[in-house]
Formats: C-alpha cells, sequence, structure tokens
C-alpha cells in the first residue's frame, strides 16, 4: 500500500510517496479502499508549516495529509451496524491533526462517513471539507434565512461555488466576487450579482448595484475581509474561514455594530448526509477542477496555491480504475 507524505515543510516537492501498513479495524471502525481524496487549501497550508496542523504535527513527520475521502468499504470491524463491505461511501476523516486522506486506505469510525448511493466516488471525494465548510458557515454560524443577502468572497473555488448553491437553494439573494472569467459560471449557479475582487471599487459596486448584504461568508481573509466590512448591514454578520487574519478583522470591525466570527469546520455526517441528498436532487452540483494521480500530488499542491482553481481537485488512487468516478 501506499501514500503521500509531507516528508519535510517546505515547497510541494516535499510530498514523497512512502509504503503503508493497512489496519485493522477497531470496534466501530471500518477499512475504506480510497477511490479519491479531496486536495483542500489547508493541505497545502500545512505542507508549507503554516498553521495549527502543522504546529501540532511538527514532531510527526513524514505525516499524511488530506480530510477528504471516497471510496469501497473493505473491512467492517466489531459492533459496525450501519455500513457493510462493498459499500461505497464518502466523509471528513482525521480532521485536523490525524489526516490520512492522501492514501490507498484508511481506517476510520463508521461515524464518520455517509453511503454515497448514486453519487459518484469522485464527487463524494470532492464535497466534505468544502461542504461542510460553506454549510456551517452560511447556516450554523452565519445564521442565514431565506431573502437575506449574502456576500461570498472567492465564491468560485472549492468552498465559495458550493456556498453560492447552498445560499441560493434556501433562499437568498447570493453576491459573490469573483475574476470576471468566472462570472458565468458563477451566474449558472445561482449567484444574482457578480463582482470582480479585481477592480479597486468592489466593495462600492456591491453597495451601489444591490446594497448592503445582511451576512458575509470570507473564505479570502486579510484586506478582502475587511474591505468586506463596508458592505454589511449595521447589526450584520461576517463569518471568516482563514484563522490567521481573523482577529485583524475583528479588529477592524469594533466599534461598527457587525459581528465578525472565526470558524473552524467540524465533522457532522447528518449535513454531509442533507448535502449529498441535494446534490441528488440536482439542486448543487460539484465541479471538479483537476483530478491528479496520488504520484502528482505536488502538482495539485502547485494548482491550489496558484489561487485560480474553479471548483475543486481531487487525488485518484488505483483502487478507482475500473469503478464509476
Amino acid at each position: 500500500m501506499t501514500q503521500l507524505q509531507i516528508t519535510a515543510f517546505g515547497d510541494p516537492s516535499v510530498l514523497k510517496l512512502n509504503p503503508s501498513q493497512d489496519k485493522v479495524p477497531a470496534e466501530g471502525e471500518v477499512r475504506v479502499r480510497i477511490c479519491f481524496a479531496g486536495v483542500n487549501p489547508i493541505d497545502a497550508k500545512t505542507r508549507a508549516g503554516l498553521g495549527w496542523a502543522a504546529a501540532q504535527n511538527k514532531d510527526n513527520l513524514p505525516w499524511t495529509p488530506g480530510y477528504d475521502v471516497a471510496g469501497v468499504i473493505e473491512t467492517v470491524g466489531p459492533g459496525v451496524t450501519a455500513l457493510a463491505e462493498g459499500d461505497q461511501v464518502c466523509g471528513m476523516v482525521g480532521f485536523p491533526l490525524a489526516g490520512g486522506g492522501y492514501a490507498d486506505s484508511t481506517v476510520v469510525s463508521e461515524e464518520a462517513l455517509v453511503k454515497l448511493d448514486g453519487i459518484s466516488l469522485m464527487q463524494g471525494a470532492a464535497l466534505p471539507l468544502a461542504g461542510l465548510t460553506a454549510w456551517q458557515g452560511l447556516f450554523e454560524h452565519g445564521g442565514l434565512k431565506a431573502g437575506q443577502r449574502v456576500l461570498i468572497l472567492a465564491g468560485a473555488g472549492g468552498v465559495g461555488h458550493l456556498a453560492v448553491q447552498f445560499a441560493s437553494a434556501y433562499g437568498a439573494e447570493v453576491v459573490a466576487t469573483a475574476s470576471r472569467d468566472n462570472h458565468d459560471f458563477l451566474h449558472r449557479l445561482g449567484a444574482d450579482q457578480r463582482v470582480d475582487y479585481h477592480d479597486a471599487d468592489w466593495a462600492a459596486q456591491i453597495l451601489a448595484e444591490g446594497g448592503q448584504v445582511d451576512l458575509v461568508l470570507d473564505l479570502v481573509g486579510g484586506e478582502s475581509g475587511k474591505a468586506a466590512l463596508a458592505c454589511v448591514k449595521p447589526g450584520g454578520r461576517l463569518v471568516t474561514v482563514p484563522t490567521i487574519t481573523a482577529q485583524q478583522i475583528k479588529d477592524a470591525a469594533a466599534d461598527t455594530g457587525i459581528e465578525v466570527l472565526g470558524m473552524l469546520v467540524h465533522p457532522d455526517s447528518k449535513q454531509l448526509a442533507q448535502m449529498l441528498n441535494l446534490l441528488r436532487q440536482g439542486d448543487v452540483h460539484i465541479t471538479v477542477g483537476g483530478e491528479f494521480a496520488l504520484a502528482e500530488g505536488a502538482q495539485a499542491h502547485q494548482a491550489i496555491e496558484g489561487g485560480h482553481v474553479r471548483g475543486k481537485l481531487v487525488l485518484r488512487m488505483p483502487a478507482a480504475d475500473g469503478l464509476p468516478g
């Protein structure tokens, strides 16, 4: 068996293929033969030595990143009741410290997994972390309600393109920032107003064309997050995902009457099941912007660090060959 590991903190070249051994599932666990793994910005951030997961794992290298998996149940441990051998499943696993998704197989609790039942393995791997981040940012932390107006920064990315669709499906008016060549894409996903973040006055454009928003889902952080505060109604809310700049934005919002919340995504199989239902109904679609073999993980990290990926990136494992993707 094979895994792609961070052997030292640094550029993508530090990712190396290493052998791994299949573990035996314990009580309540299953072993999943992984077919696809999602690639997320946090993976590249950790590989570069940045953030909490890197700080906690600095003495545990080599370490296997990856939190999104989709595959086939290969072995069930004692006490497993909801899953059986041969089931196709997906889930967010090992978050934030264990990781393990960049591998041929993994052993996880059955509670972390949801049956795909008609959703492709590739889409199943692309959904969990990005989908849960979007869902929790909008509804759990943001309290978004039908009829409200929401601004999503970086609307064409992995989290953003799902957030646009979730918000639209639940009856919100959606504003999204993205480069101009992604505006038609966002329009098809349900964004009512699209603004090019390259324009120096993008926040003013939002106000001029549609007025203030009830909620901002900030997937960029830093100066963009601070600039978005100008778009929020008094008493409104900004939820920021990049943890490294959350305090800066909170400081900038002091005395504005705007609530700023930082968030860290958490596993939730019930929310994941709700999102899969939206996919089955055709209300939400996942865009996979690139597929790479496990050995090409460094290329996937280069692409995601370039900052212009539309939708999600995935790694394809040998087990996916011959199975529906």
